[in-house]
């Protein structure tokens, strides 16, 4: 113990020196709240305990950027056909270009009531008219923009704004991921092409990047540079890595709280271990033929988004806990031509999406998975088309009022929730915002959506901090 005279010692005397002893250890230990309240915390993607016990342990959403149309698939409305033609003032107001609005649109399509529970599917969705018992259809989703890219930022983030962390990095930053050597969030974009927004349709913002979302080719090597040079032996190899997490560390150790610094150290360390585990993840060769036939992998029409729905099962199974797939461009964005355009887009997809729900059910998986289907938003009950060419119309972009649908964990299956007007324009009843919505799948996951925060600048930051939300139990079991 080292004893201090008092009365011999100077003020910075006392300072300089007391911290050798016993009463620098008190004094520390007293102060320790204070020095260090407002430190950041390490972020790594080790396993979390949720706010409660969870229905779902993972996510795989099967997002239709572009805007699916609601009245052409899921949400009948015979009113199209007895006013087509009709000019709806109310409707007229909401579209984009004023020159080529014209009246209500009957749907091309025919509707028919499919499962024991009775709902109404049309005929550009055969697949899922055979497992409407075990999904939920939402009528009454509404946004706040009639734009595809803040429209895609809302559904995302809960903004219309970029630089907002997506639902998909709150998830992996609240839950981690049970396989220390995969991300815990997965996108599968097209090949064709990256959706509107690009990459910000799963960054991270403000959040440390490891929980950005981790892009998968399906075509070529899954990440680039996932392999190390064919010239190097293996031990060399691994004598590189060693040296590099001496070399990370000894820098750590001296930039103490820094977690953007501790979250690009995780993430070269994520991407070292994924060398051989996102390979094999992704292999989809190692699959019986019957399962990929079943998926659609001998069909040039949903090869590419079978083959995405077959990896993003073979993820969950290994742990991850969200997956993301993309379609194409905006192959849902249908301004024109719309019985062949929408045809397009559920040709290529109906398919994939159903088998996968069923290979989940399958396997047990299904009561852990939460499956999501949807887009940004819908679209318009009137005709869109350029002076001179009413033959070939589409729809304008409808947010008022769309349909998404949930499946698997939590989810009551074979129930209709919400509506729209009679032309199918507003969510009228049981409306349901994207907040509502995102507070939703929090739930199914066993957080809170009002205690997943991140502080930053003095503030809690939320998924869904801008308004109010709530959880559609209505919809769930």
């Amino acid at each position: 113990m080292l004893l201090i005279a008092m009365s011999d010692t100077t003020r910075r005397g006392f300072f300089s020196r007391i911290s050798s002893g016993l009463h620098g250890a008190a004094l520390a230990g007293l102060l320790s709240r204070d020095l260090y309240a407002s430190a950041p915390r390490s972020y790594d993607l080790s396993p979390k305990q949720p706010h409660y016990q969870p229905k779902a342990k993972a996510v795989i959403q099967f997002f239709m950027n572009g805007g699916p149309s609601q009245v052409d698939l899921f949400d009948p409305k015979p009113a199209l056909d007895k006013h087509s033609g009709k000019v709806v003032r109310d409707v007229n107001t909401d579209v984009s270009d004023p020159r080529a609005a014209g009246g209500l649109l009957p749907s091309p399509f025919r509707f028919a009531k499919h499962g024991q529970c009775g709902m109404d599917v049309s005929d550009a969705l055969p697949h899922l008219s055979t497992v409407v018992d075990d999904v939920a259809f939402i009528r009454s989703m509404y946004g706040e923009h009639s734009n595809h890219e803040p429209a895609l930022f809302l559904m995302q983030s809960g903004r219309i704004v970029p630089a907002r962390p997506t639902m998909g990095s709150w998830v992996a930053y609240g839950l981690g991921s049970e396989n220390r050597n995969l991300p815990a969030y997965v996108v599968l974009d097209d090949p064709k092409g990256l959706p509107i927004n690009g990459i910000s349709n799963w960054q991270s913002a403000y959040l440390p990047p490891m929980y950005q979302g981790t892009r998968f080719r399906t075509e070529g090597p899954p990440v680039l540079n996932l392999q190390p040079r064919a010239e190097l032996s293996a031990p060399l190899v691994d004598a590189q890595r060693k040296l590099l997490r001496q070399l990370d560390e000894m820098h750590r150790v001296e930039r103490p709280n820094q977690p953007d610094l501790d979250g690009r150290i995780a993430s070269y360390e994520l991407a070292a271990r994924m060398q051989i585990a996102a390979s094999d993840a992704l292999d989809v060769n190692q699959e019986p033929e019957s399962v990929r036939e079943a998926y659609g992998l001998n069909d040039p029409a949903t090869l590419t988004y079978g083959k995405r729905c077959l990896m993003a099962r073979r993820l969950i199974e290994r742990g991850v806990r969200f997956v993301q797939l993309y379609i194409e461009g905006q192959i849902w964005d249908n301004h024109s031509n719309l019985e062949t355009s929408l045809r397009y887009a559920t040709t290529k997809t109906d398919k994939p999406v159903i088998a996968l729900l069923k290979d989940l059910k399958q396997r047990g998986l299904f009561d852990s998975t939460l499956l999501v289907w949807g887009g940004e938003f819908g679209r318009l009950p009137i005709s869109q088309a350029e002076p001179g060419n009413k033959e070939a119309a589409g729809r304008d972009h409808g947010p008022s009022g769309f349909t998404v649908w949930l499946a698997g964990a939590g989810v009551k299956g074979g129930t209709v929730y919400g509506a729209t007007d009679e032309f199918g324009h507003k969510a009228v009843e049981n409306r349901v915002s994207v907040h509502d919505f995102h507070a939703t799948i929090l739930h199914l996951l066993g957080m809170n959506h009002r205690q997943l925060v991140y502080e930053r600048h003095g503030l809690q930051e939320r998924l869904t901090d801008q308004f109010p939300a709530r959880v559609v139990k209505e919809v769930l079991v």
